[in-house]
């Protein structure tokens, strides 16, 4: 670099520098980050510890992964811990489209983004923490998917069929195929490998498919989606 070319380039840096150093020590700015961010972090990850602890846990099975404890191969269970991110990648799409859309008075899109990222959250959480395996009957966790999905289709049908209603279809189809091949996977003349090949395969189709149906949701606009 000539040093003409420095001279030219090097008032920008500044600028750049100088506004950094205005951000780092605006009060408004420090306030803002610890109320929203830091202190809730805190907050949270405090709490957790302690009631864990009181729970019986020690401090490194609550800190460390579990394939770190069990000293495996980080890909164990690879499937079904992508399968987490694509319920958790709906619900930040969601929640970002819900925050940060622009929404007419008559728009009913809000309502049902928050329908999707409340559905999105409870999926996620029954999957990472194994909910309806060995805290809450599963008959319980699947009516109450089945009551939030209704009413997105009894209070949205016109808008899921205008954005898109094959992604949402497809939902219901591979995730309703999932549940019925647990429930009779033990009566299946197949193996149980092949049955559990069969069950997470559809889920994770559903999974798919959901998190396409909200991405659309979310990118949609009042005069057509913008993206195809």
């Amino acid at each position: 670099m000539t040093f003409k070319s420095y001279q030219i380039k090097s008032p920008a840096s500044v600028l750049i520098l100088q506004e950094y150093l205005t951000q780092i020590f605006s009060l408004s700015n420090l306030k803002r980050v610890t109320y929203f961010a830091v202190l809730p972090a805190l907050a949270f990850f405090l709490v957790s510890l302690l009631a864990l602890r009181a729970a019986g846990f020690t401090i490194m099975e609550i800190l460390r992964d579990p394939a770190q404890q069990m000293e495996v191969s980080g890909f164990l269970g690879f499937l079904s811990n992508l399968g987490i991110w694509l319920w958790v990648g709906a619900a930040a799409i969601g929640f970002f489209a819900f925050r940060t859309g622009t929404f007419t008075g008559n728009d009913k899109r809000r309502e049902l983004l928050g329908l999707t990222v409340v559905l999105s959250l409870m999926l996620a959480s029954d999957d990472l923490f194994m909910l309806h395996d060995y805290y809450i009957r599963l008959r319980y966790c699947l009516l109450a998917y089945a009551l939030l999905t209704g009413i997105m289709v009894l209070r949205h049908h016109k808008l899921i069929v205008k954005i898109e209603a094959v992604a949402f279809t497809l939902m219901v189809f591979f995730l309703g195929l999932s549940v019925m091949v647990d429930a009779v996977q033990l009566h299946l003349p197949l193996p149980y490998d092949y049955t559990q090949v069969l069950e997470e395969g559809f889920k994770f189709l559903g999974m798919a498919s959901w998190l396409y149906f909200v991405f659309r949701l979310a990118a949609w606009k009042s005069e057509g989606p913008v993206m195809t």
